[in-house]
């Protein structure tokens, strides 16, 4: 497994088609991993990308920090992989708290985005979206996979259960990143989407609790499409396939319209 060190830290990362023109960088949410594309959304990609995934730090397989959790931390951390890979522009896709990574990034680093897609990303003022770190113990966690399995018909084996549950212990109880998250907490109302030049693809799951920000994010964001996907907030094990030729043809349509 590739391991790379960026400003000093571990990061997992895995690529695929790496001769390909064009690169997009995908990221994952909070308390999952990079094996979240890796099995079936990146493969579809790389017929015409090259993929980039990584592991955020204390996940998967990247080293773990106690602090740094907040957006720009985390921003900082993706624009330093891009550096370290000598990559110029990139098309960034984020998932749950990744898509809000991107959102970040984005805004933060206009120059060095060409296109974005944000999927199920959740709004940090939403009181759920943060209590599940006051709520976590293991028997949440149980509870958590039992749904997870009924909602994804994927089924977590005892062993990752049982990695997952130390992840967790460890983000939660040792780490800023409750802080760090409830400090985000108003980053979509003070976001300054009217400069946000990328073209966005806004993907949220038709029963997803999340949908009123994807469609809220669509109203703020000038060049944005909506998509809505069958499913909830596990759209990308739900429908890997759909997710991903979605993405695919959203960004060569774009660069068709850019070179056309």
């Amino acid at each position: 497994m590739p391991i790379i060190t960026v400003n000093n830290r571990q990061v997992h990362i895995q690529e695929l088609n790496k001769g390909a023109e064009q690169t997009v960088v995908l990221i994952h949410g909070m308390f999952s991993n990079l094996s979240i594309y890796y099995f079936n959304i990146a493969p579809v990609l790389a017929k015409h990308f090259h993929v980039v995934m990584y592991d955020l730090k204390s996940h998967g397989m990247s080293e773990r920090f106690l602090d740094g959790y907040d957006l720009d931390n985390m921003s900082s951390d993706l624009i330093g992989l891009i550096d370290h890979l000598q990559l110029e522009k990139v098309h960034l896709v984020g998932y749950s708290f990744g898509g809000l990574i991107a959102l970040k990034t984005a805004l933060e680093y206009p120059d060095r985005v060409n296109q974005l897609v944000v999927m199920e990303a959740p709004d940090p003022q939403d009181e759920k979206a943060r209590n599940i770190i006051d709520e976590y113990s293991k028997e949440f966690l149980e509870h958590y996979v039992a749904n997870f399995t009924d909602t994804t018909k994927v089924q977590m084996g005892k062993r990752q259960m049982e990695k997952n549950h130390r992840m967790y212990e460890f983000l939660f109880n040792q780490t800023t990143i409750k802080a760090d998250m409830i400090r985000e907490k108003h980053f979509l109302g003070e976001a300054r989407f009217n400069e946000l030049t990328a073209p966005t693809l806004l993907l949220y799951g038709a029963d997803s609790n999340c949908r009123p920000t994807g469609e809220w994010l669509q109203s703020q964001i000038s060049q944005s499409e909506l998509e809505l996907i069958p499913g909830d907030h596990n759209i990308p094990i739900q429908e890997p396939n759909l997710i991903a030729e979605t993405i695919a043809q959203f960004l060569s349509k774009i660069l068709t319209q850019n070179h056309g």
